[in-house]
């Protein structure tokens, strides 16, 4: 067993992502006969010492048959209405299936301004820790209600990779229809499953797909999901509901995600990840290097123009002369103080002025 396994299996804080394809049956339709079966295999690794949190899709596919719907709706409007009937359905159907063993969940429904905004982000954190210490089952699922297009995650196996991180986790579980990730659609005879993922060369050649009309994720979006939370220090597991019990118990299914060896600090996890940027700092080929390369921070005299409305303690994009984006960071003036400062060295500013624009622990490179 690789070592990224061995961690998985090990792991004592687990984040498990369910999949709407993994509760909905072949008509479409939310089948609750589906979810206490994962309940059984998650209840299993619970039982045996570890602390689990549920990212749990589904909430739309849950509404279509109380209101009637046959097929998942493609409006927003209409979206939002069956999530709004589904939540309830959905969160009921956790609740009973955890009955059968004594525990209680919370639900904790989020949008992507949620985790963008740092005091929310926090606040969903304590939140989370609390139901933990508290022995509920948090079952965390995208707010479809409010969400729009503009603030929506796009799908949940995003979202799972942000909880995981949010509560410290030491392993992603993503749980859906496919049984891990192959060099193409898995339908053709020719697709090759690639068991382990440890770096960029492992997946040369590979073509992820996007969702079904059932859920809103796909091959690409749990690629790019799994590779969040593994370079943030994360190990992942890709594989089939259908395998839930196996990939809970030893991890010897799926695909696994090696992390990186370091993980991110909770701050810059959140500034590079996370976060929504207010604006953006042009810099010269020097504060570019001192960025990127020696980790520095970021001096007024690298900055050659200044763009936004942003205040000190927002997040700003750093840009090279070429306005590709370099890194990111929290800044630490308003804009209109930092185009003042712009391109003058620390020697030139008051006493006031001369504290980096961007500190190395508040900024991250991409």
């Amino acid at each position: 067993m690789s070592e990224a396994r061995a961690l998985i299996r090990d792991a004592r804080s687990v984040v498990v992502k369910i999949g709407t394809t993994a509760l909905t049956g072949t008509n479409g339709m939310f089948d609750a006969g589906r979810l206490a079966a994962l309940v059984d295999a998650i209840e299993a690794r619970m039982a045996a010492g570890s602390d689990v949190v549920i990212v749990s899709s589904g909430a739309i596919a849950a509404g279509l048959e109380p209101l009637g719907l046959t097929r998942r709706p493609g409006d927003l409007a209409t979206k939002q209405a069956a999530a709004s009937v589904g939540q309830v359905a959905l969160v009921n159907a956790w609740n009973a299936a955890f009955a059968r063993y004594g525990r209680t969940v919370g639900q904790v429904l989020l949008t992507a301004h949620d985790i963008a905004r740092r005091t929310s982000h926090t606040n969903a954190q304590r939140t989370l820790d609390r139901l933990r210490a508290l022995h509920a089952v948090a079952i965390v699922n995208e707010n479809d209600t409010v969400a729009t297009t503009e603030i929506r995650f796009g799908d949940n196996d995003r979202l799972s990779a942000l909880v995981a991180h949010l509560v410290g986790a030491d392993a992603l579980v993503l749980l859906s229809d496919v049984d891990g990730l192959y060099d193409a659609d898995p339908r053709r005879s020719d697709a090759r499953f690639i068991a382990e993922v440890s770096g960029p060369a492992d997946l040369a050649g590979v073509v992820a797909g996007e969702g079904s009309s059932l859920g809103t994720g796909g091959m690409a979006s749990k690629l790019s999901s799994a590779l969040l939370a593994a370079d943030a220090g994360v190990p992942v597991l890709l594989a089939g509901a259908a395998h839930a019990a196996t990939a809970l118990t030893d991890a010897s299914v799926g695909t696994v995600f090696t992390a990186r060896g370091n993980r991110m600090s909770a701050r810059k996890f959140w500034v590079r990840y996370a976060a929504d940027t207010a604006g953006a700092l042009r810099l010269d080929a020097g504060a570019v290097t001192a960025v990127t390369e020696r980790r520095g921070s970021l001096l007024a005299a690298g900055i050659t123009a200044v763009t936004g409305a942003f205040s000190g303690g927002d997040v700003v994009e750093l840009c090279g002369p070429d306005g590709a984006v370099v890194a990111r960071g929290v800044v630490g003036y308003d804009a209109a103080e930092l185009a003042e400062m712009a391109g003058r060295s620390t020697s030139e500013l008051p006493a006031e002025l001369r504290r980096p624009a961007v500190h190395a622990d508040d900024l991250v490179a991409l």
